[in-house]
């Protein structure tokens, strides 16, 4: 009878479980995918929130609230149609949103809304419009000093500063070969725009670069048609659109650093020297704004040296600090000044092999030369095998400094706070685990803290740093729950050199049965200053690897050496050879997933975008017998082709290193394709251009070769908007067709 009755639970259970399972929800790539219908119901939800000064404000959209720093409770600031009615009581003014409200002055009830044309300054106490701004058709705005009430905007390719009614035309000359006020270097050096107001918002420095000597790329412009409504009576042709791209062993362009002043109306450039082959990069103002900093570099990036200038004469200071090295020197960082010690500043480095803080003390030597020459006092702040990864800002009633680091795990981003006297670091996080990201108040006193880790979509905190107390303000629920979820692992197999750790990331099948033998493929970036795997939901894994493995595929993702955030030696090995140890490291990766019974070795597949494409085909031909399918997007085939900055950081000039060229290039591995490889590119792309994968393909037809290709015309380097789902029902149905 006791048989009997265990044998029936078992059969009911088993049968409940496998109801259960039926009526659980399966994903569509509307779902999972970043341009889909349905992604921003999939994602952990998110509460926006900005600092007023050591104010919490939650941004809701419709209406902006204090938050209660004890206990989290909320009391409304003031809703998006009072702002309405504040800003023009008659009128029917529309600010749309408020999640990009800011609050610029922590002493007075001031914020600054836009509604894309105009540029609001309201009273919220008073309940009065202070100022608006238009930015009328024709303009472009790069960046606003709120405190200064100054913008910095863009007409007709030159630059325009406006400050209260009082507006200055700084170019005349600016052009498509002339560029003002915007991004150079290619966004390399941390550089991600061409504007840098001082303190107090009167002053302005900005980029000038002269690139009329660089070689234009033919990209073809192919205009917009609505395939939907009478594609017959539209009658667009195609348009040259060349695009200034500097390629690796080529003539780079000419950058100056101009600076404005709204007090005189006057502008004057920094007497840097000549600027061919030269980097300048990472601009900081002391906290006067009477000197302006800046890290120069040499094109072949292996001498770096900080230099302070004059910011009204454009005179030389002196040079500060100059580091070396014997492969490349990578600043990413401007120097930042200590709120509550004018003479002092931190610098981050990597010279001790991790990117560390280092407290400068400078000191004045008048006497030497006519002009003021700076020196600098050195200390290292932070040390070990980790990597400061950001720095917060400070606090200035404990004067310290507030980083995330990896200290902890390599996989891991938590917050310390670094006692600037002393060094000695002190956990800021609640938990220690998982991956954090954070927003500091003005004072340093307390940090928004936005956090996940493997089991965990979404947590903020509110972190009081000088008692170290935790608020738990907001938890997102798992926006999966009711689907059929897979398995994430994450776990570590020794690199090539037989000694480095390497972080890899598994998404089992769905309804995994460790007795089947399933196919597998490997998704790899494995590039520069990208990682794939780290303790943030799911172990940080894509969507995409969630969709295939509910489509019976097993995903694997290695962070090979030469990912970030690992130290100078990780990342430098692969230097003057770009893919040669990647692939090597990628391939210790393939032969623990041989090792598992539950993984099909004849069917093993491999997918990776831009450097993750250059990738993909190098594995693909150097590993012939390994690898049967592998989608390839927007891959660099051969590094002569790629822009200087980063081309020549990471494999010298073609001049200085043609073996290593040759032996990178994928050109000469065409003959040895075996595999079905697909080969994608937006047609318009100006990071990885299409002479790339066109002349692979030329390649292959000399070869026999049988790869094939697809184009999106005029898109990017990546596919924008509901493209991007197109993009991946099109990977997957490779692998659907030929990874069976």
């Amino acid at each position: 009878m006791k048989i009997k009755y265990l044998s029936t639970l078992l059969f009911g259970l088993f049968t409940s479980l496998a109801v259960s399972a039926q009526q659980l929800k399966e994903f569509t790539l509307e779902d999972l995918n970043f341009g889909g219908t349905n992604y921003h119901n999939m994602v952990p939800k998110n509460r926006y929130c900005t600092w007023w000064g050591d104010q919490l404000v939650h941004l809701d959209g419709d209406a902006c609230y204090i938050v209660n720093k004890v206990t989290g409770k909320e009391t409304k600031l003031f809703s998006k149609d009072e702002l309405n009615k504040w800003i023009a009581p008659t009128r029917d003014i529309k600010v749309h949103s408020l999640l990009g409200a800011k609050f610029p002055y922590a002493d007075k009830p001031v914020v600054v809304v836009n509604n894309g044309a105009t540029i609001y300054t309201v009273d919220f106490k008073k309940h009065k419009l202070i100022s608006d701004t238009e930015i009328v058709d024709g303009y472009e705005l790069l960046e606003t000093n709120y405190k200064g009430g100054t913008m910095a905007l863009l007409k007709d390719n030159n630059l325009f500063v406006r400050r209260g009614d009082k507006e200055w035309q700084l170019s005349n000359d600016g052009s498509r070969e002339i560029v003002y006020g915007q991004s150079v270097h290619r966004d390399e050096f941390g550089i991600h725009k061409g504007t840098y107001f001082s303190n107090d918002g009167s002053k302005i420095a900005f980029y000038r670069m002269d690139q009329s000597m660089v070689t234009d790329y033919p990209q073809v412009d192919i205009p917009e048609i609505d395939y939907f409504n009478h594609p017959d009576t539209q009658t667009c042709c195609a348009k040259a659109a060349p695009d200034k791209y500097p390629m690796t062993g080529e003539t780079s362009h000419k950058v100056m650093v101009g600076v404005f002043d709204t007090t005189t109306g006057k502008t004057i450039y920094l007497k840097a020297g000549d600027p061919t082959d030269r980097y300048f990069t990472n601009i900081a103002w002391s906290p006067d704004d009477k000197t302006i900093y800046m890290f120069e570099l040499n094109r072949d990036q292996n001498d770096c040296r900080l230099v302070s200038y004059d910011a009204t004469t454009g005179e030389k200071n002196g040079e500060l600090y100059r580091e070396t090295d014997a492969k490349y020197v990578e600043p990413q960082h401007p120097i930042m000044f200590l709120p509550w010690d004018n003479s002092q500043f931190v610098m981050q480095s990597q010279k001790d092999g991790y990117n560390h803080l280092y407290l400068c003390t400078l000191g004045k030597h008048g006497s030497r030369m006519a002009h003021n020459t700076e020196s600098l006092e050195i200390k290292q702040l932070t040390s070990g095998k980790w990597v400061v990864m950001d720095v917060l800002g400070f606090n200035t009633k404990r004067k310290s400094i507030i980083i995330a680091s990896n200290e902890l795990s390599p996989i891991q981003r938590n917050f310390f706070a670094v006692d600037v006297k002393t060094g000695k670091r002190a956990l800021m996080d609640e938990t220690g685990d998982g991956w954090h990201n954070g927003l500091l108040s003005e004072s340093g006193q307390y940090i928004y803290d936005s956090y996940s880790s493997p089991n965990v979509p979404r947590n903020i905190a509110i972190v009081n740093v000088d008692n170290g107390k935790h608020l738990s303000y907001f938890r997102a629920e798992d926006p999966w729950k009711g689907y059929n979820v897979p398995e994430y692992s994450c776990g570590t197999v020794k690199a090539a050199d037989g000694t480095t750790d390497l972080y890899w990331r598994m998404v089992k099948p769905t309804n995994f049965d460790p007795k089947k033998k399933y196919p597998a493929i490997v998704y790899v970036y494995g590039g520069p200053h990208a990682h794939n795997v780290d303790a943030r939901w799911h172990y940080s894994s894509r969507s995409w690897e969630t969709y295939m493995a509910q489509n019976g595929y097993l995903l694997f993702i290695l962070d090979n050496r030469g990912s970030e955030n690992r130290g100078k030696e990780f990342e430098q090995v692969t230097f003057r050879q770009l893919g040669q140890e990647e692939m090597k490291d990628q391939m210790k990766g393939v032969e623990y997933l041989k090792s598992l019974s539950f993984v099909d070795a004849d069917r093993i597949g491999v997918h990776g975008w831009s450097f993750g494409g250059f990738m993909t085909i190098s594995l693909m031909t150097n590993y012939p017998d390994v690898f049967k399918v592998g989608v390839a997007g927007g891959p660099v085939i051969d590094w002569h082709w790629y822009e200087v900055m980063y081309g020549e950081r990471y494999m010298d000039t073609p001049q200085a290193n043609p073996e290593g060229y040759k032996k990178t290039s994928l050109l000469y591995k065409a003959k040895d394709l075996k595999g079905k490889l697909q080969i994608i590119t937006g047609y318009n792309d100006a990071t990885v251009v299409p002479q790339h994968c066109l002349t692979f393909l030329k390649a292959c037809i000399a070869a026999g070769t049988q790869p094939d290709f697809f184009v999106y015309p005029g898109e990017p380097h990546n596919m924008r908007g509901h493209q991007s789902t197109h993009l991946h029902e099109r990977i997957s149905q490779y692998f659907f067709d030929y990874l069976k």
